[in-house]
């Protein structure tokens, strides 16, 4: 299941630091506007201490965590729905992600050029939102043209839901409010699905702080990001880019040392990585034994006959049925073998709702 985040703010932000940080690798990251012109992608591993417990004890030939792609999109500037800046280009590669990491600084530094020409974390939120609120209401206008007409012609059912569907995503939008926060039916989401609108996508606002604000991330920047982020019920994540950036460069070893000096418990980028993964509604089954231990990312509500058929689609076509045992039966029982003779192995149908942590063996014949 390959799942995408894109990384969006105005230049100079500290999105290419981050991005630095994520994918430990040396792409421009320079003091101008613009210095990413093109997305990038990095891959990043989930964290998740529970593979490690696996590999103690399966000890296998290979090891493959859960990986989720960042994109780092060049920043957007006022007007970059009417093309100003690098412009709508940008804004599509922003469609084609699964949610949006919105780098907001939270910090000053004469140093270091901001193209507004000062701090001021809500403005800078107000500018992205606006620009992405302005180009899903362009899309919604020119559908609603033409599917309008046809509607009250035809009086076709699915033409008058996306009708009315259109219409109370373009009252939203123009009230300042993202299609994210509206109430709307399954048959509502299956048809605003299909646009990829901007602000219907889950968000992450991460406040890029100083250093020195590690130990008191909450300044009174990131106080104001985090009032904005709770009246549309989105997460906030503190991080300082730069930090993250070196601990990216250092061994496991140094890592924790350098965590451990700063008096954290664990880097900024694994919370992201962790929030992101869960506002997606995400979560983790394995398969494990001496060839592999691996995890794979399923949605929250998949049963066990969708979650095959992302191992293969021939394990979902030919599903017989799925031998399930939990992770924390597993750490208890200290063996497949112990866990199936205290009765906690089971086996399950294609209608089973996979849990995150459950560690299955599928049966299929195709």
């Amino acid at each position: 299941m390959s799942l995408t985040a894109g990384i969006v703010g105005l230049p100079n932000v500290g999105k290419s630091t981050l991005f630095n940080a994520i994918t430990n690798q040396k792409i421009l990251a320079e003091n101008y506007p613009f210095a990413t012109i093109e997305p990038n992608v990095g891959v990043v591993t989930v964290p998740d201490p529970r593979m490690d417990r696996l590999r103690e004890m399966y000890e296998p030939n290979r090891f493959i965590p859960t990986a989720y792609e960042f994109t780092d999109i060049a920043g957007l500037v006022k007007g970059a729905s009417q093309g100003e800046g690098l412009g709508n280009k940008f804004l599509s590669h922003i469609r084609e992600t699964d949610a949006i990491v919105e780098v907001v600084r939270c910090f000053d530094d004469g140093k270091i050029i901001h193209v507004e020409g000062n701090i001021d974390p809500i403005r800078d939120i107000e500018t992205i939102n606006l620009e992405l609120s302005i180009s899903d209401l362009e899309i919604i206008q020119n559908r609603l043209e033409k599917v309008a007409k046809k509607a009250k012609t035809t009086k076709d059912k699915n033409d008058l839901l996306e009708v009315e569907t259109l219409e109370k995503c373009k009252e939203a939008l123009e009230s300042n409010k993202p299609i994210r926060q509206l109430d709307l039916t399954d048959d509502q989401k299956k048809i605003i699905k299909t646009y990829s609108f901007l602000t219907a996508k889950p968000i992450i606002y991460l406040a890029n702080i100083k250093e020195s604000e590690l130990g008191n991330p909450d300044n009174e920047y990131v106080k104001l990001v985090k009032e904005y982020a709770a009246k549309e019920n989105a997460r906030v994540v503190s991080l300082c880019a730069k930090v993250e950036e070196d601990l990216s460069e250092l061994d496991e070893a140094d890592k924790k040392e350098m965590l451990e000096a700063l008096g954290l418990e664990e880097s900024g980028l694994n919370k992201l990585i962790t929030a992101t993964y869960d506002i997606l509604g995400l979560a983790t089954y394995f398969t494990v034994g001496k060839d592999e231990v691996r995890a794979w990312t399923f949605r929250k509500g998949m049963n066990a006959k969708e979650c095959a058929g992302i191992i293969h689609t021939d394990f979902e076509k030919g599903f017989i049925r799925a031998e399930v045992i939990s992770y924390d039966d597993l750490i208890e029982c200290g063996s497949e073998l112990k866990v199936k003779e205290a009765g906690k192995a089971r086996l399950e149908g294609k209608d089973y709702l996979m849990q995150d942590g459950d560690i299955c063996h599928f049966r299929f014949n195709v």
